[in-house]
Order: structure tokens, then sequence, then C-alpha cells
């Protein structure tokens, strides 16, 4: 059973390394630094509906190292792990105590990711006028949360529970 489920994780952690690459080869520029799909989110997702946090949190961790050391740097990693640990914190209280579907948990997993990097953005450069582009990030972050979301429910339909 252990190794299945490690087998798992590891498939996982792969399609978001790979979709992370893919999204790099296709970047989404609206003006904004920073506005992606995330397409990586979907494993991501897709393991702490099927398993618990601390896997999504592994997963989330391996693809932000790997994808950062191949297609980004030091700070798309920093950045990258706040936004992560923060998205993965709402997303688990979501879950838990709000009974929200896979979609509201996706959203608020978006939006928190988005805030999550501002955050660390507001530390870094202890100047907080970049702030005005919160309201883009936040819309941002419901619509791409929305589309993950829509197309982790989808995947989730087609995999046999593990």
């Amino acid at each position: 059973m252990y190794q299945k489920k490690t087998a798992y994780l590891g498939v996982f952690a792969a399609v978001a390394i790979i979709f992370g690459y893919v999204e790099s080869l296709f970047p989404f520029f609206a003006g904004i630094p920073g506005i992606k799909l995330g397409l990586a989110n979907l494993a991501v997702l897709y393991i702490l509906e099927k398993y618990t946090w601390k896997e999504a949190a592994l997963v989330s961790a391996i693809r932000i190292v790997v994808i950062g050391f191949l297609f980004g740097n030091m700070f798309s990693i920093l950045y990258s792990l706040a936004g992560a640990a923060l998205s993965l914190a709402v997303m688990t209280l979501m879950k838990k105590r709000s009974g929200f579907s896979i979609l509201g948990v996706s959203v608020s997993g978006g939006v928190s990711h988005n805030i999550g990097q501002l955050i660390v953005a507001a530390l870094i450069v202890e100047n907080a006028a970049f702030l005005y582009y919160a309201p883009v990030l936040i819309i941002s972050g419901v619509i791409t949360g929305l589309l993950i979301g829509l197309l982790t429910r989808e995947v989730a339909k087609r995999i046999p529970d593990l």
C-alpha cells in the first residue's frame, strides 16, 4: 500500500513539473507580473482532494523547487513557496471546515497564493506601493482558481480512487 501511494505521489509530482514546463513555454502576460494559469497546481489540488495536506505539501514543494531551478531563480522559488504555503493552508482549512466544493477550495487557493506572494514582495522590497496590483491579482486568482478547480474536478472523475 505504501509503495502504491509513493508511486502515485511521484507521478503527480512529475505531472506538476511537466505542467510547469509547458506553462513556461506559453507565458501568459497580462501586463501584470506573476499572473499565470498555474497548471501545476492541478496536481497539488488533486492530491489534497484524494489524500491529505501533508502529501499535497510534499508534491507542491517538489514541483516548486524543481521548476524553480529549471526555469526560474531563487526569488521565484521564494515567491512560489510563500504563495503555495499560504494557499495550501487556506485550501486545507476550507476543505475541512467549510464543506466547500473543489471549485471553492481552488478559488480560495488561487486568491491566497497571490496574496502570499504579495506579502513576500512587500517584505523584500520594503515598499507597499506595488500593492495597487492586489485587486488585479485577486481577480486573476479567482479566475485561475476556478479554471484549475474545474480541470481538477474533471480529472478526479476520470481517475479511479487511489
